[in-house]
């Protein structure tokens, strides 16, 4: 366990803003592992702050005196990568007109940071896992080895065993990264350390543009603490800079603040670009399909009333209908003899004089032959139920009913549900 006072430290030196013990872990591993030339594997969404974990490694490593580089991996077309890594030999292709000496051989006793590793065409990740494992390289259009003495720190927001099992990503070369993994949390998971990054943003635009930094009042902070935040550190930061330029006051409360925080989508627009992603497995998705769900309840309700009103108007000296097929002892919602809301008992053979609604035994109780309750009225009371099943945390209220908890700190206010 590392002292906090020296945490704190390193989180000053490299401007690190938090105190989620999420966050606090992903830095005391990084801090363990930076004295050592293990490889280290950084996952984390987009945005979250991957390279300066890497910075920190790098800095306080017996190599932090030489070189270090950041590599974006997905920015490199594929066809010229392998020059850019290992360097090519003049003529080696139509361009090369000279020779060039690639990143491996330029940052030798130094550290290489290869973000969204996942990216790497499969013939560069044979030529990394051979740098990895002996420290030997060719260069494109040689055939003399060389050799390179380089850390190697890599991040992904990608599962890269997925990537393996869909024969994309090396299964060798992802044991031989995986060394050390270092875990950094979404936005969403430091909940704690958003009003603080609102802070320092405020603070540093401010500077910026010699302008007051905005501040936000209580209800506003609630407002940026429950958003999701898919874009995370990055995405606050552009988020409090366009407040600052654009808002007048300097001050501001959730009115003002909702006016710039992105709304989730539409359900039908949300569920299509999901079908067609294949995604379903983020808060997000359960939350849309959370909405689509309730939707198809309210018409399914609507319809069942329907068919009911038919029901009341049809003559009773009807002609039989045919056979349903359902299971003996049944019971069947119907009117008999002119009379509501009666039940008859199906048995086998028997013949019904009108259509009637299949009941099963256990739920027949609880079943009324009246109009639903609206959407708003049951999405209501779910939300009620499930606060006072917790005792009025909202969070794990919140992961229950599967949406985000600013939706339900929103729904709270529009149903009135404070007290729940």
């Amino acid at each position: 366990m590392i002292p906090i006072d020296k945490l704190q430290e390193i989180k000053n030196r490299f401007e690190i803003i938090g105190n989620s013990p999420l966050l606090n872990r992903a830095l005391e591993v990084a801090v363990k592992v930076a004295p050592t030339d293990m490889t280290v594997l950084i996952l984390g969404e987009s945005g979250v702050g991957k390279e300066n974990i890497s910075k920190i490694i790098h800095h306080l490593s017996r190599r932090k005196h030489n070189g270090f580089i950041a590599i974006n991996c997905g920015a490199i077309p594929g066809g010229t990568i392998d020059s850019e890594l290992f360097g090519h030999e003049k003529g080696s292709f139509t361009s090369a007109n000279d020779m060039r000496k690639g990143y491996f051989e330029t940052v030798d006793n130094g550290t290489i940071f290869l973000d969204e590793i996942g990216e790497l065409p499969l013939e560069t990740q044979s030529r990394l896992l051979r740098v990895l494992e002996s420290g030997e390289f060719l260069k494109v259009g040689s055939s003399k080895v060389q050799k390179t003495d380089v850390r190697v720190i890599a991040a992904t927001n990608k599962d890269l065993l997925e990537l393996t099992q869909k024969g994309k990503f090396r299964e060798d070369l992802y044991y031989r990264l995986s060394t050390v993994t270092i875990k950094i949390p979404a936005l969403r998971e430091r909940e704690m350390d958003i009003p603080m990054l609102f802070s320092k943003f405020a603070s540093d635009i401010g500077d910026k543009y010699r302008i007051p930094p905005i501040e936000l009042t209580q209800d506003a902070i609630e407002i940026i603490k429950h958003f999701s935040w898919p874009g995370n550190i990055r995405q606050l930061k552009n988020f409090v800079e366009q407040i600052s330029v654009l808002e007048t006051d300097r001050v501001l409360n959730s009115t003002i603040i909702e006016k710039y925080v992105p709304q989730t989508p539409s359900v039908s627009t949300s569920l299509a670009m999901n079908m067609d992603s294949g995604n379903f497995g983020g808060y997000q998705e359960r939350e849309i399909m959370y909405k689509f769900l309730f939707d198809i309840k309210r018409d399914v309700g609507d319809l069942r009333n329907s068919i009911y009103e038919l029901v009341k108007n049809i003559n009773p000296n009807a002609a039989p209908v045919a056979e349903t097929p359902i299971s003996p002892g049944t019971r069947l919602l119907a009117p008999v003899n002119g009379e509501k809301n009666k039940t008859q008992i199906y048995a086998p053979n028997a013949k019904y004089d009108i259509p009637h609604e299949i009941i099963e035994e256990k739920e027949f109780e609880d079943q009324k032959a009246t109009a639903p309750l609206s959407l708003q009225d049951q999405e209501k009371e779910m939300i009620q139920r499930s606060l006072e099943r917790h005792q009025g945390k909202r969070k794990i209220a919140a992961q229950e009913l599967g949406i985000s908890e600013r939706t339900l700190y929103r729904k709270i206010k529009e149903y009135n549900l404070e007290e729940a």
